[in-house]
């Protein structure tokens, strides 16, 4: 994104390999925590129909799109700032035969166009990327029809000053994290209503858990498979430690 601070997307975490790894923990189509499981329990809260034009934010290789059109006959916009991701997820909605209705996009959300165009916005662990959070809710906001909802997941820091190590691990990674509940008041400061924010990071414990079992059964080279070990027991002991939180947040556009 214009203000995205860390290093390439598609040079360093999303790389051609670096996908299907992902991928092989969450399942086919997805490369968020919970996979397909999680986006049900998400899109089951956000009264989608055939009629409901959607924005997924960071769509990644297209699961929680592809299952909008598919089950509920939504019309989605799917951008994502990788080119890997957004070249894969336009195969993919072709070869499902969801192309006329999932339309995938290479694109930045914060240089996007569509004023008052989308009753539902939807995004998984992506707003991480972008260090300007005031900008990008005015933006989302700008976007959305009156009454529309905002709806997404993003990885949050506890209240406490980093630690040195946590600090590294955003550098790294081009991280922009803030705590739970400021992103919620960012979120009233917006103007938005009916906002929640709320902490799951025992969910998000629980999901790497079981995740982390699971990698053992994945046909992935010796080398990865250490590799993914290493990081989702990274991310559990972050999590437990209090400074990685999981946060989910729903707001409502004034009519």
């Amino acid at each position: 994104m214009t203000d995205h601070n860390g290093p390439p997307l598609d040079d360093h975490q999303y790389t051609v390999s670096g996908l299907a790894a992902y991928e092989s923990v969450y399942g086919t189509d997805f490369v968020s925590p919970g996979g397909e499981r999680t986006t049900r329990e998400i899109l089951a809260t956000l009264d989608l129909t055939d009629q409901t034009s959607v924005l997924d934010v960071g769509c990644g290789l297209g699961g929680a799109a592809f299952m909008m059109a598919r089950e509920f006959g939504s019309s989605v916009v799917a951008i994502d700032l990788s080119q890997n991701m957004a070249t894969e997820a336009a195969i993919r909605a072709e070869n499902y035969e969801l192309d006329q209705l999932v339309d995938v996009v290479h694109a930045d959300i914060m240089t996007l166009d569509g004023h008052e165009t989308f009753d539902v916005i939807h995004s998984r662990e992506v707003f991480l990327h972008i260090r300007d959070k005031a900008a990008l809710h005015h933006q989302l906001m700008s976007m959305l029809t009156p009454g529309g909802v905002l709806m997404f997941t993003d990885y949050c820091r506890g209240p406490q000053a980093p630690s040195e190590s946590f600090a590294a691990y955003m550098t790294d990674f081009g991280y922009n994290l803030c705590p739970v509940d400021h992103i919620g008041q960012l979120l009233v400061d917006t103007g938005y209503e009916q906002v929640e924010a709320t902490d799951r990071t025992d969910e998000f414990i629980a999901i790497h858990q079981r995740e982390l079992e699971e990698l053992s059964t994945v046909d992935l080279a010796g080398p990865k498979i250490a590799e993914l070990k290493e990081g989702w027991q990274a991310k559990i002991e972050r999590a437990e430690s209090g400074e990685q939180r999981w946060g989910w947040f729903r707001a409502v556009k004034p009519h």
